[in-house]
C-alpha cells in the first residue's frame, strides 16, 4: 500500500485559478473523495496527481518519492475514466491482459492476475465476452478491474458512476466500497454526488473555486459543517439568517430581523457576528397541537404553515412557513400534514449548526 501527498499544488488557466494552494494528504489504503460543484477543482487535481496535467507549482509525493515531474506511465498510478475506455475489438479477458502484455509480464502471471481480477469484481464468468454484450454497470467493474490488475500504488476513479441509471449507479457505490476494501489500494474518487461520497468514502474532501473548504469523515461533514457552503451541498439545508444575539452556556442564540430567537451550536462565532442557521428536514421535529407537549417552555419551539406537502413513498417532505422563512421537513406517512395546515414544530438546538455566511 501506499500513500500520497501533494503539497501546495496551483493550476492556472489564465486568470482563472482552477487549483488553489491545496494541500491533502491520502494515508496507506484510505478512500478519499474530492465532492464538490462543476468548476470545483476537483478533476484538475486528479489529471495532476496522474500527471496529464502540470501543476504550476507545489510538488505531488508518493510513498515520499517525488513524482511531480515523473511521465504518468512511470507514476506507479492506475486510472478509471468517466467512459470507461474499454477497447471494443478486445473480450473482457483481453482487456485486462492489454496492460501487464506492455509491460512484458509472463503469460502465466497474466492468466493468475486476470482472473483474480474477474474473481475481485465478480465477472469470472464474462471473461470471453466483448463490452457491447455487457451492461453499463458490467462495463464499469471491468474498467476497475483493469487498473486492479496493474497493482498500482494508487487507483484514481473520475466520476465512474456518472453514465449509469439511479438504481445501478446505487448498487455500483456498494461494489466500489467492497472492492476498495478487499484490495486495499489507496483510492481517490472524484464526484459531484454527495450520496455517492457518503457510502464510499473514508473521509471528504470539499472542493469549491479550486480551495478546500473542509475535510473529514463523512458523518462528520455532514453533523458538522465548517461554513454555509458546506452546509448547502451535503443534503437539503434550508438557512435562517440573522446575528448573533449573545452566547449562553453550550448555546450560540440567533436573533432575525422578523423577531425569531433561535438556540444553536456555534463555533468560533461572537456576538454581533452575521450568521446562518443549518437547518436539515430531519431535524425537524412535530410537535402534537392539541395538546400539552412534554417540551412545552423549551425554546426552539415555533408555530409554522405547511406551504408544499409532496409525497415521495416512506414520508411526506414538507415546506414550512415560520415568519418570513421557509424550511423543509418530513414526516411519516401516518402523520400527513396537508398543505395550508398550521403546525407546531421543535428544533433540536444540538442538531442546529450557526455558521458564519
Amino acid at each position: 500500500m501506499s500513500n500520497l501527498k501533494l503539497l501546495s499544488i496551483v493550476k492556472k488557466y489564465g486568470r482563472v485559478i482552477a487549483v488553489d494552494n491545496l494541500n491533502l494528504e491520502v494515508k496507506d489504503g484510505e478512500l478519499v473523495t474530492l465532492l464538490g460543484p462543476s468548476g470545483c477543482g476537483k478533476t484538475t487535481t486528479l489529471r495532476i496527481i496522474s500527471g496529464f496535467l502540470s501543476p504550476d507549482r507545489g510538488d505531488i509525493y508518493i510513498n515520499d518519492r517525488k513524482i511531480t515531474d515523473i511521465p504518468p506511465e512511470k507514476r506507479g498510478i492506475g486510472l478509471v475514466f468517466q467512459n470507461y475506455a474499454l477497447w471494443p475489438h478486445m473480450t473482457v479477458f483481453q482487456n485486462l491482459a492489454f496492460g501487464l502484455q506492455m509491460r512484458k509480464t509472463p503469460r502465466d502471471e497474466i492468466v493468475e492476475r486476470v482472473k483474480q481480477g474477474l474473481k475481485t469484481v465478480r465477472l469470472e464468468e464474462y471473461e470471453k465476452r466483448y463490452p457491447r454484450e455487457l451492461s453499463g454497470g458490467q462495463q464499469q467493474r471491468v474498467a476497475l478491474a483493469r487498473a486492479l490488475v496493474l497493482e498500482p500504488d494508487i487507483l484514481l476513479l473520475d466520476e465512474p458512476l456518472s453514465n449509469l441509471d439511479a438504481l445501478l449507479r446505487e448498487k455500483m457505490r456498494f461494489e466500489i466500497a467492497r472492492i476498495h476494501r478487499e484490495s486495499g489500494v489507496t483510492t481517490i474518487y472524484v464526484t459531484h454526488d454527495q450520496t455517492e461520497a457518503m457510502v464510499i468514502s473514508d473521509r471528504i474532501v470539499i472542493l469549491n473555486k479550486g480551495k478546500v473548504m473542509q475535510e473529514g469523515k463523512p458523518k462528520e461533514i455532514y453533523e458538522k459543517p465548517a461554513n454555509k457552503f458546506v452546509a448547502s451541498f451535503m443534503g437539503n439545508t434550508s438557512f435562517i439568517e440573522g446575528i448573533v444575539k449573545e452566547i449562553d452556556g453550550n448555546y450560540t442564540i440567533l436573533e432575525t430581523a422578523d423577531g425569531l430567537t433561535i438556540h444553536g451550536i456555534g463555533n468560533g462565532i461572537k456576538r454581533g457576528d452575521r450568521a446562518v442557521i443549518a437547518v436539515r428536514p430531519e431535524n425537524v421535529q412535530f410537535l402534537p397541537t392539541s395538546k400539552n407537549d412534554s417540551r412545552e417552555g423549551y425554546f426552539n419551539i415555533f408555530s409554522a404553515k405547511v406551504e408544499r406537502e409532496s409525497y415521495i413513498g416512506e414520508v411526506f417532505d414538507y415546506q414550512l412557513k415560520i415568519k418570513n422563512w421557509s424550511i423543509r421537513a418530513k414526516s411519516s406517512v401516518a402523520n400527513e400534514k396537508p398543505r395550508g395546515s398550521e403546525v407546531k414544530i421543535y428544533l433540536d438546538p444540538d442538531k442546529m449548526p450557526i455558521l458564519i455566511e
